[in-house]
C-alpha cells in the first residue's frame, strides 16, 4: 500500500511540474454619457439616461503566432437570463494574417448579415416610439439573428484589396434552427463602400423563418455623405414579407460641428399604410465631450394613417471620451 501511496504522489509531483500558468491582463474601458429625450402624442413623457457600460479586453500572441483575445461587457440590467446578468457581449476572438479571424461568442456578435443591416439612417426605428390609444408599440422587421446567442463569426484573410468577406453560423436553441449567413464589403475606391449580405431567419414558429437580404451604399466626397440601404424578408409559406428601405444625408461643416437628415420606410406585405421615420440631427465635438441633438417623427405606426400613427421624440445628449 505504501509503494502505491508513493508511486501515486511522484506521479502527482511530475504533472504538477509539467504544468505551466500563463498569467493575462485585462484592461477595462468605459465611457461616461448622460441623455434625456421626449416624445409627444399617446407616448408622451421624458427620460434620463446615462451610460453604465464596462468593456473588459485581454489578450496576447501564442508561441504559434495566432493571437487570442477576450472581450466582455458588464451592462447594468442587461442579459440574457437572469444567471447571466449583467453580462452583455462576451466573446473569444483567435486571429492571424493567414487564417483570418474567428469570433467565438455567447452573446451579441450577430452575424454575417447582421452586420451589415443597420439602416443607412442608424436605425431611428429603434426608439420606442408607439401608437394609439393603447400605446402599441413599434414592432422591428422580421430578422436574422438567432435567439441562441451561440455563434461563429468567420472573417476570411485579405483576398484583395479594398475587399472583406465574412461567414457565420449560429448554433440552435429552443426557438431556432442553426442557420448561416455570409456577407461581402467592398472600399476599393475612395470614399465608396458597398455592402451586400445574406442570412437566414430559423424561427421554428410556423411562417417566421425565411431568408434575408441587405444591400447598402455610402460615398463621401468632400463634406458631403450620402447612403443608401435596403434589407428585404422573405418568409416562407405564407409568413408575412417584409422590406427595410432608408437614406441618409451628412454634411460635415467643420471639423467640430456636423449635421445630418434621414429616412426609414418599413413596408409590410398586404398592408395598404407604410411606417415611416425620419430625423436630423446636430453633434458638435470640442475637446474629448460631443454634445448631441436629434428630433425625430413616426408615421404610420402599426400601419394606421392620420394623427393616430403620429409620434414625434426628441433627443439630447453628452459624451465624454477620457
Amino acid at each position: 500500500m505504501n509503494n502505491f501511496k508513493k508511486i501515486g504522489l511522484t506521479a502527482l509531483a511530475a504533472s504538477l511540474v509539467s504544468v505551466s500558468a500563463h498569467a493575462g491582463e485585462m484592461s477595462v474601458a468605459g465611457s461616461a454619457s448622460v441623455g434625456i429625450d421626449s416624445h409627444t402624442g399617446n407616448d408622451g413623457g421624458k427620460n434620463i439616461s446615462m451610460g453604465n457600460q464596462l468593456t473588459f479586453t485581454g489578450g496576447g500572441e501564442l508561441d504559434n503566432g495566432l493571437n487570442v483575445a477576450l472581450s466582455f461587457v458588464l451592462d447594468q440590467g442587461d442579459g440574457i437570463t437572469a444567471d447571466t446578468a449583467p453580462f452583455d457581449n462576451h466573446s473569444i476572438t483567435i486571429s492571424s494574417d493567414a487564417m483570418g479571424s474567428i469570433v467565438i461568442a455567447g452573446e451579441g456578435a450577430g452575424n454575417a448579415q447582421s452586420d451589415l443591416d443597420t439602416t443607412a439612417a442608424g436605425d431611428i426605428w429603434n426608439n420606442t416610439f408607439k401608437a394609439g390609444a393603447s400605446d402599441t408599440a413599434y414592432i422591428k422587421m422580421n430578422g436574422s439573428d438567432a435567439t441562441s446567442n451561440k455563434s461563429i463569426n468567420y472573417t476570411l484573410p485579405t483576398l484583395m484589396d479594398g475587399v472583406s468577406v465574412s461567414a457565420s453560423y449560429n448554433a440552435s436553441g429552443t426557438t431556432s434552427k442553426s442557420t448561416t449567413a455570409f456577407g461581402v464589403t467592398y472600399t476599393g475606391v475612395e470614399g465608396l463602400s458597398v455592402s451586400y449580405g445574406v442570412g437566414e431567419n430559423g424561427s421554428t414558429t410556423a411562417n417566421e423563418s425565411g431568408d434575408l437580404t441587405t444591400m447598402k451604399a455610402s460615398y463621401a466626397i468632400g463634406s458631403f455623405t450620402g447612403a443608401y440601404s435596403n434589407t428585404e424578408s422573405d418568409l416562407d409559406s405564407t409568413g408575412i414579407d417584409e422590406e427595410m428601405s432608408s437614406f441618409k444625408l451628412s454634411y460635415t461643416v467643420s471639423d467640430n460641428l456636423s449635421i445630418s437628415y434621414g429616412e426609414e420606410t418599413h413596408e409590410t406585405q398586404a398592408e395598404p399604410v407604410d411606417e415611416e421615420f425620419s430625423a436630423i440631427s446636430v453633434s458638435y465635438t470640442t475637446g474629448g465631450m460631443t454634445l448631441s441633438a436629434v428630433q425625430m417623427e413616426a408615421e404610420g405606426l402599426a400601419n394606421t394613417a392620420g394623427v393616430t400613427g403620429e409620434t414625434e421624440r426628441w433627443k439630447l445628449g453628452a459624451s465624454f471620451a477620457f
